[in-house]
């Protein structure tokens, strides 16, 4: 599924500005539609020797995506700013070059940036204490709390599980911002603290937070004062309600039993900072632009001084380096590392500060290649990293030159393998269950409340012919339980399009009593911030 906070995977617009001038015009290229924005006619010719949208449709269709939109942005030059295939399939209106789309954690970048110009402007310091600017957080052990600095919350080295913690927001909670960060003294640490690298999620809301405090605004406020109005992100939203009330705006996909279906959008207001931006092609073309002109807006202000921008660029936390195999090793980085709100690595002898981002329903890509002042938006409208992957080696390959290769049908190829083998994971695990052993406990023993130190409340209850399992504070986590084998049972998920239904098993105490639950989800295919495996779930004791 969706790496949904956008991890790198180990599984987020143009008329570009006055000086530009850029026309809007109707051009008969497949897709592009009158009110896209027109390309330079040296971007024009360059764009020739490249068919983009050749190669989108033709990952549309492998893929089977319905929607995407792309900006590339060339040595100040939008080469394109454009939508191609549909908004929500069964439905007529088309992606364009001002649909909006969820980037997830594509907005990590925007957040680190806001801390960037705090730093810029002497309210903090990288290096500064959370605890000074923030004096009622507080992690499991003491000395993280008074250690972690505002650089480790956006580096992804805190010490926490991949992941951790994503439940109290993902899917949708009824936590707020603040419950989020008061739980985090609760969560357990995979590792010691900056030990290496762990994507997570939940202390970008930390820097959120922080953004919002030092500039006495919410982080929306923040966001569109500080960053959006500046670069003339008009279309730009910090909130799903306000993508929702937009005329042109994409409309979420998942995969239903192997078919791409429609789903329902799900609002995630509580964890600003790590995600919350809604963007489109022509205006993430603002953003990359100034990211590549060293920090400076279309009239010169400087947004970002290069110093902090060059910090956000150099290498924070190690990351392993993959090992991709067959056509897929010509991928293979020297170095791979996170910076400030970017992932950093290499290809063709150039470095990419990149980042991903996904939420049901949506992925996104960013990528810059600051040498060669190239910036690369993908967005989609599906759960699908592979039609990005294809196009970001595809598009890489035509700006960087040297060897090309049809990494559409490489990446596709690649997928469904992949795919396969975990169907056949699940199903061999399936195969193996000791299908005639019966639960230690008549079923009605396993019902009642259970706690979770940071999540909370779950509870188990007899509905009618099924036990249900929900989660207090997330509704979409409603599931009926089925017995698998022995004590451990599966959740399936109500919402199938969550796709993350997950094994649940029972520890007993020598007295037959429940001891503990721990969950763990049935196919390594599901999104990592589902982090079940995190929950430590004891009965709460009657009175």
């Amino acid at each position: 599924m969706m790496r949904k906070g956008g991890a790198p995977s180990p599984a987020s617009r143009v008329s570009l500005l006055p000086p530009l001038l850029l026309a809007l015009s109707a051009l008969s290229a497949p897709n592009l539609h009158a009110h896209e924005v027109a390309v330079a006619p040296a971007a024009a010719a360059q764009r020739a020797a490249y068919d983009l949208d050749a190669d989108v449709n033709r990952v549309l269709k492998t893929f089977d995506v319905p929607g995407m939109a792309i900006a590339i942005v060339k040595d100040g030059k939008v080469v394109a700013a454009k939508g191609y295939g549909v908004r929500k399939l069964g439905e007529p209106a088309p992606v364009t070059g001002r649909t909006l789309f969820e980037i997830a954690s594509n907005s990590k970048a925007f957040t680190a940036a806001a801390l960037a110009m705090l730093v810029d402007e002497g309210k903090l310091k990288w290096d500064d204490p959370v605890i000074q600017h923030l004096p009622g957080f507080q992690m499991r052990d003491a000395y993280v709390t008074g250690a972690m600095t505002i650089r480790d919350l956006v580096t992804h080295r805190s010490g926490l599980g991949l992941g951790a913690g994503d439940l109290l927001w993902w899917p949708s909670s009824t936590y707020s911002t603040d419950e989020i960060i008061a739980r985090l003294r609760f969560i357990r640490p995979a590792t010691s603290f900056r030990n290496g690298y762990a994507y997570d999620n939940v202390h970008y809301i930390v820097a959120g937070r922080i953004v919002a405090d030092k500039t006495g605004k919410s982080w929306e406020e923040a966001m569109r004062e500080r960053i959006l109005a500046p670069l003339g992100m008009q279309a730009t939203t910090t909130s799903q309600a306000a993508m929702l009330r937009a005329a042109d705006h994409a409309a979420p996909h998942s995969r239903v039993d192997e078919r791409t279906v429609a789903v329902p959008a799900v609002p995630v207001e509580n964890a600003k900072g790590a995600v919350g931006i809604n963007s489109n092609a022509e205006d993430i073309a603002r953003w990359m632009a100034m990211l590549l002109d060293g920090g400076r807006t279309p009239d010169g202000v400087q947004l970002i001084s290069e110093k902090q921008l060059a910090e956000m660029w150099s290498p924070q936390t190690a990351m392993r380096i993959p090992d991709p195999k067959g056509a897929l090793a010509a991928t293979r980085p020297n170095f791979n590392a996170y910076g400030l709100g970017f992932q950093l690595r290499d290809y063709k002898g150039r470095k990419l500060a990149l980042h991903g981002g996904a939420l049901l329903g949506f992925y996104s890509r960013v990528l810059l290649v600051p040498e060669e002042r190239l910036g690369v938006a993908i967005f989609t409208n599906a759960e699908n990293g592979g039609s990005m992957n294809a196009l970001q080696w595809r598009i890489l390959d035509h700006y960087l030159g040297g060897s090309t290769r049809d990494w559409i049908s490489i990446v596709a190829d690649d997928e469904r393998k992949r795919h396969r083998e975990e169907l056949a994971k699940v199903a061999k695990a399936a195969a193996a269950r000791d299908a005639a052993s019966r639960p230690s406990l008549a079923l009605a023993a396993y019902e009642g409340d259970y706690q979770d130190p940071w999540y909370g409340q779950v509870t188990i209850r007899r509905e009618g012919d099924r036990q249900v399992m929900r989660f207090a504070r997330t509704p979409d986590l409603t599931g009926d339980l089925e017995h698998f084998q022995h004590d451990s049972f599966i959740v399936r998920w109500r919402q199938r399009h969550l796709n993350a239904d997950a094994y649940v098993t029972f520890s007993l105490n020598p007295d037959g009593s429940i001891e503990r639950v721990r969950m763990a989800p049935v196919s390594g295919e599901t999104d990592f911030s589902f982090d079940f495996a995190d929950l430590d779930l004891a009965p709460v004791k009657k009175p």
